[in-house]
Parts: C-alpha cells; sequence; structure tokens
C-alpha cells in the first residue's frame, strides 16, 4: 500500500508539471533558464521553499536540533530576515537590470572574468558539496523509512547506492529537460504536501509523549529536557547565540539574496511586485519552519535518548517510530519531492550558469540560443552523474547540516563580498574583486581545514583528553580552542572589504560605475512591502524573546 501511494503521488506532481510547461517555449534561454519570466507570487514562494528545504535541512537540521536544541532554529526563523532585505532591496536592482544569473552584474561592474571565476566557485560548490549532500542525505531518508536493507535484501551501503542513483536520474530528467518551469512547478505541489506531511509528524509525536494530547506532550519535553528548549546557543553548540550577530546574517544574506539556486526563483517573477510578494509569503511561512526541521529533532531526543548510531538517524527513526503505516507512503512521495526539488533546482541554476556565463561568454560566443540551452542540458547530465559518484563518499561526514555550512564558506562569504562592495561603490576595479575572491576563499580553507584542527589538536594535548572523552567536554575545549567558522567568516567579509575598499583608493576606476536599467518586467514595487517585512522581523525577534 505504501509503495502504491508513493509512485501514485509522485506520478501525478509529474503530470501536473508536464501539463504545466507544456506551452512554454523551452528552446529560448529566457523561457528554459527563467521560464519565461512568468512566475508568480506563490508559484515563487512554494519554489524557494522547496528548494531550501530538502532532507539535507530535513534529515540534518533535525540531527542538530537532536544533539543541541532548539538553538540551531537561527538557521531558519534568521532566513526570514534575510529574505525580506533581499525583497526590499536587491530584487528591485537584479530585475531592473534584467538579470538571469547573478554574476551578470559582475561582469558590468568588474569585467567577464570576475564573473566566469564566480560562476566558476557556484558551480564547484554545488557539485562537489551542495548536490552530493541532498543526494545522500535524501537517500538516508528514504532507505530508512521504507528500510530499503531489508526490503531489497541488500545491504546498507548498496541501499544508498540505489537510492542515489535512483533520484540522481528521476531528477535529473526534471531540471535538465523541463528548465526552470517544471521545477518551480512541482516545487509548489510538493510544497502543499511537505507543510502538511512535515506538520503531521511533530503532532503524532507530541500525542505519542502526551498519551493521546499535545499540549502534554509539550509539557513532558519542556519539563524533561529544560536545556533543549532555549533559543541562545552556548559556545559549545553549533549555533552560539553571538554569531548571529556576526556571520549568521552574512551567510543567510548570501544564500537568499545572491545565491543562484535561490534568486533564479525571484528572477523569475512576471513583474517587481510578484517578486517581492513571493519572497515576503516564504519569509512568514519560513518563519514556521522549525516545527518541521526542528521540534522532530527534540521529540526524537525525548524518545530515544543518546542511543543513536548517528544524530542524522533521529529524524528517519521517528518517521518509523510514530507515522502510521496508512500515510508512510504519501509522506516518503513528500519527501521524495522535497529531495528532488532541491537537486533539481541546484541542477537547473548550474546549467543555467554554464549556458550562459561560461558557454556562451568563452567557449562559443556566436551560438544561438537553442545551441546555449542543448549544451546546458549536456553540462547537466554530466554534472549530475558526478555527483552520484560522490554522494556515497561523504557518509562519515558527522552532523551533515553542520559540515555542509562550513564547506559552503569557501564560495558564499568571497562571493557575498564582491556583490556588496559592487553595489555601494562606483570606483572599485576589477583587479580588487578578483583579489577578494581569491584572498576570501584561501585565507578560508587555511582558517577551517588547516589552522583550526591544528589548534584543537594543541589544546586537546595540552588539556589531556582524547576522543574518548565525554562528547560535552570535548565541545567545550573544541569551541574555546578555536573560533566559530561563522566568526571566521565575519572577519574575513570585513577583511576582504578593507582590502579591495584599499585597492579601490589606491587604483580607482577611471570613471564611476553607473547601474544601466533594461527594463524586462515592471519594477512597481509591492505597496505593503515594508509594512509586512517589518511586521515579520518583529514576529522572529518574538519568538527569541519568549525562548530565551
Amino acid at each position: 500500500m505504501a509503495i502504491i501511494s508513493f509512485l501514485g503521488f509522485t506520478v501525478l506532481v509529474a503530470v501536473i508539471s508536464y501539463l504545466a510547461t507544456r506551452s512554454t517555449d523551452e528552446q529560448s534561454s529566457e523561457g528554459y533558464f527563467l521560464g519565461g519570466r512568468s512566475l508568480t507570487a506563490g508559484v515563487i514562494a512554494g519554489s524557494l521553499l522547496l528548494t531550501n528545504l530538502s532532507t539535507e535541512q530535513i534529515v540534518g537540521l533535525n540531527g542538530s536540533a537532536y544533539q543541541s536544541g532548539l538553538s540551531v532554529m537561527a538557521w531558519e526563523t534568521l532566513a526570514a530576515m534575510a529574505m525580506v532585505v533581499t525583497a526590499l532591496f536587491l530584487l528591485p536592482r537584479y530585475l531592473r537590470g534584467g538579470l538571469t544569473t547573478v554574476p551578470q552584474f559582475l561582469a558590468e561592474r568588474f569585467d567577464v572574468t570576475t564573473k566566469t571565476l564566480t560562476s566558476a566557485l557556484f558551480l564547484t560548490g554545488y557539485v562537489v558539496v551542495l548536490l552530493p549532500v541532498i543526494l545522500y542525505s535524501g537517500s538516508v531518508a528514504v532507505s530508512g523509512m521504507f528500510e530499503l536493507p531489508a526490503l531489497l535484501g541488500v545491504s546498507e551501503t548498496a541501499a544508498l547506492w540505489i537510492c542515489v542513483w535512483g533520484i540522481g536520474i528521476i531528477g535529473s530528467i526534471y531540471a535538465v529537460f523541463g528548465g526552470l518551469k517544471a521545477v518551480a512547478v512541482s516545487d509548489s505541489i510538493n510544497a502543499i504536501g511537505l507543510l502538511i506531511g512535515g506538520i503531521l509528524i511533530p503532532i503524532f509525536g507530541l500525542q505519542m509523549i502526551g498519551d493521546g494530547s499535545i499540549l502534554d506532550g509539550i509539557n513532558t519535553m519542556m519539563t524533561a529536557n529544560p536545556d533543549k528548549f532555549k533559543s541562545m546557543g552556548s559556545e559549545s553548540d553549533p549555533v552560539p547565540f553571538h554569531t548571529i550577530f556576526t556571520g549568521m546574517m552574512l551567510v543567510q544574506l548570501f544564500y537568499w539574496g545572491t545565491n543562484q539556486q535561490i534568486i533564479q526563483r525571484a528572477l523569475a517573477a512576471k513583474n517587481l511586485a510578484e517578486g517581492q510578494k513571493g519572497l515576503l509569503l516564504g519569509s512568514f511561512i519560513k518563519i514556521l519552519g522549525p516545527l518541521i526541521v526542528v521540534l522532530p529533532g527534540l521529540i526524537a531526543y525525548h524518545m530515544f535518548g543518546d542511543g543513536l548510531a548517528t544524530v542524522d538517524d533521529a529524524y528517519p527513526k521517528l518517521v518509523n517510530k510514530v507515522l502510521p503505516a496508512s500515510l508512510l507512503g504519501f509522506f516518503a512521495a513528500v519527501l521524495f519531492g522535497a529531495i528532488l526539488s532541491s537537486f533539481n533546482s541546484v541542477l537547473n541554476s548550474s546549467v543555467t550558469l554554464f549556458g550562459l556565463d561560461i558557454y556562451k561568454q568563452h567557449i562559443n560566443p556566436s551560438a544561438d540560443e537553442k545551441t546555449v540551452v542543448k549544451k546546458g542540458k549536456m553540462f547537466g547530465i554530466i554534472l549530475a552523474i558526478a555527483a552520484m559518484f560522490i554522494a556515497p563518499l561523504i557518509a562519515n561526514a558527522g552532523s551533515l547540516f553542520d559540515y555542509l555550512q562550513e564547506i559552503n564558506g569557501i564560495y558564499s562569504i568571497p562571493i557575498l563580498t564582491i556583490i556588496f562592495v559592487g553595489y555601494f561603490t562606483k570606483r572599485v576595479p576589477a583587479i580588487a574583486a578578483k583579489i577578494g575572491l581569491l584572498s576570501g576563499s584561501l585565507l578560508y580553507i587555511l582558517s577551517q581545514f588547516i589552522l583550526q584542527p591544528m589548534f584543537i589538536s594543541n589544546a586537546k594535548t595540552a588539556a589531556g583528553v582524547t576522543d574518548a572523552t565525554e562528547k560535552s567536554v570535548l565541545a567545550a575545549i573544541e569551541g574555546s580552542a578555536y573560533p566559530h567558522f561563522l566568526d571566521v567568516m565575519a572577519i574575513l567579509f570585513v577583511l576582504n572589504v578593507i582590502i579591495m575598499l584599499i585597492i579601490g583608493k589606491l587604483y580607482p576606476r577611471e570613471e564611476a560605475f553607473e547601474l544601466t536599467y533594461t527594463k524586462q518586467v515592471d519594477i512597481t514595487p509591492f505597496k505593503y512591502v515594508k509594512q509586512f517585512g517589518l511586521a515579520i522581523c518583529v514576529i522572529v525577534i518574538g519568538i527569541y524573546w519568549y525562548f530565551a
């Protein structure tokens, strides 16, 4: 029965996506990469959330909550504030400039080489980090929910490989052959299912803990584990409270304001008002995100204690325990849709970056739009295959979500830096952007992957501890031995900005940069964008105050 409902819902989404997109011109770059600039607020919000909310979030962040408590909700709640900033300040500039990719702005502001380097950084991060993490976390969830090793009579490793390639192939069909609009429509349908299914898991879990009463379940959990319900993380937690004011907002602004896989949905808006409404609607729903990606982890801790093999087992084990068998197929289909959403969204953005910023720019400048789309699709297939080979190799990476966020710093902060300086200065030259990209990436790698392990090893030796020492003691030593990676991001952001400004002072552009406006869509803003944005920020602050 579970298999039938799983297949039924998955096929239904595919059929609806096909019917909704068959009239879109997929041969033109605007039709394929931006869905013909036709997306409305609801579709944008749904696609934004499903692009972001996949198993690396659901499995990974619930695993972090299982381990460290409510403080990890910062990844969700502060995202809402970053989306407000994007709606108010960044999206109007993007749409006035008629951008298809964020690096296109960098070509105008600095030069083509800066754009190409940025696109290459995006693509490297996608294929080495993001796509494999999505495939791996999704495979862990699907394999765990259906108990595939036992069902298929294979080892856990074999089941993992089967899931990785199954998800990868189906996701590639959506992204490579369907274009952005197919991705966005399927996202919107799956978003509804995910919100319903995602909320059911904590409801059933709390009812189980509270003998049928959700409120009793919450009271029981908060009484038994009060330390797990503090919004302000300690210095040994994944998100210490002070990092909210250092690197956290920088990461959020990069992700929601400049990351191609995300902002491409808003760039495809039919007008500025729809884009802003989509971002604001998404930000409001994002505030409710902890109910899906944090609360289940807390419930899992109450139910299982410290008895799980890895923290990323928390969510699949909880689903198996609390979800009625009659709903397992539906929820698995919804989760499968979320996995596909993130995978095909990243893949579609990769195809866009390669086709427009690399192939058209450097390999074949005279190529027509049909050829650009075709070559982009070929690149997408190669990228997907590479990610499918890499995915099973990250099985021992620790907490998936923490791993993902730390690795992303290699390219997120350098790119955010040059975009920030590009928009807020007029005479900083192209050489400063190139140095900013290079120094930002190299200094972050030096800090996190050479100096940090050395400092932590020395601190452990000085304290006379080993890996067998109690986890809380190890975490405290590691936390005090070296700055948190979010603090490192903030330090490097400020340092790179200073470096670029100094270069701009010493070797300024001959002419001040002026942003050119090409009216692709109506850029009249949403009438109440400021009021709604302020309301969302007040709600986020209120949540922190309540749980402080």
